[in-house]
């Protein structure tokens, strides 16, 4: 049996490869984080670092052993988590539209599961029509989705906050204000692109659908491809994407809301956890740039 205390200075002195900074990223001293090493090596009978005045490297034993610590400290972690985590158990279908899976939302999964060991927690990512049909037909126990401003989704819809769409595309990308508007979208059916194509027809403006795409990550490639704009919500915009110019003439877009949906026949405890988490969550939904 390896001591977790050591295991976690152990790791600490082979990712920064300096007792001192092991020191100060754990708030302990450096004769404790010599000491912790030194047991170590004991216990399993061989040297894991090469030390001299100023250098500290892994031996061959010590890069195996970080492998292994890893193993043994997550395995440790998700023994306690068992143990000390909710009482609450169960079986929950969560869906989630693809874009918002690319934010920090997969974080608060991860902490939802340590705090709810004993809920099966089952992740379905789909475009927002589909996933509201699945929780209608009984497939969904709880949806976060994306929906039109201004209701309409109670009395099982809770607003998470409501955001404005914007169009975006890569600098420089060439939008002809009397020309149609070159526009990836989704493959129907698909919230933005209805709302998109609605926007510019009441505009007076005419699109040119050059690409379709199932998902959030073909419509990031075929934008920075330069093969026309999209529509996000604002504040999941990527930060390397920017809004066409003024005299784009591209006409405002309507604000849509974020909502988590509930299936009323679900088991109501695990769908309210999850609920709490995510409104109660302080992260940012703000997705990479890559």
């Amino acid at each position: 049996m390896y001591d977790p205390d050591q295991l976690r200075t152990f790791l600490a002195v082979a990712q920064s490869l300096s007792f001192t900074q092991a020191a100060e990223r754990l708030g302990i001293r450096q004769p404790t984080v010599s000491q912790h090493v030194r047991k170590l090596e004991v216990a399993v009978g061989r040297p894991l670092f090469v030390r001299d005045t100023r250098t500290v490297t892994l031996t061959a034993d010590g890069e195996a052993m970080a492998g292994f610590a890893r193993t043994i400290l997550a395995a440790h972690e998700e023994a306690a988590g068992y143990f000390t985590g909710s009482e609450l158990r169960g079986r929950l279908r969560f869906g989630v539209t693809d874009d918002l899976a690319l934010t920090p939302l997969p974080k608060i999964l991860r902490d939802f599961r340590q705090l709810y060991p004993r809920i099966d927690l089952e992740l379905t990512v789909a475009q927002s029509p589909n996933l509201l049909r699945r929780v209608e037909s009984g497939h969904l126990d709880l949806a976060y989705v994306k929906h039109g401003a201004g209701g309409g989704y109670e009395p099982n819809g809770r607003l998470v906050r409501r955001d404005s769409l914007v169009w975006a595309g890569i600098a420089g990308t060439r939008i002809a204000p009397d020309g149609p508007v070159p526009l990836v979208t989704y493959q129907a059916p698909s919230l933005s692109r209805s709302l998109g194509v609605q926007s510019l027809e009441q505009a007076g403006r005419t699109c040119r659908i050059t690409c379709i795409v199932r998902g959030v990550n073909g419509v990031l490639a075929a934008v920075r491809a330069g093969l026309g704009i999209a529509i996000f919500a604002r504040s999941l915009m990527p930060a390397d994407l920017v809004e066409p110019p003024p005299s784009a003439g591209l006409p405002d877009l309507p604000p849509i809301d974020l909502v988590l949906i509930t299936n009323p026949r679900a088991a109501k405890e695990p769908a309210e956890a999850l609920t709490a988490a995510i409104l109660g969550s302080n992260a940012p939904l703000k997705p990479d740039a890559g």
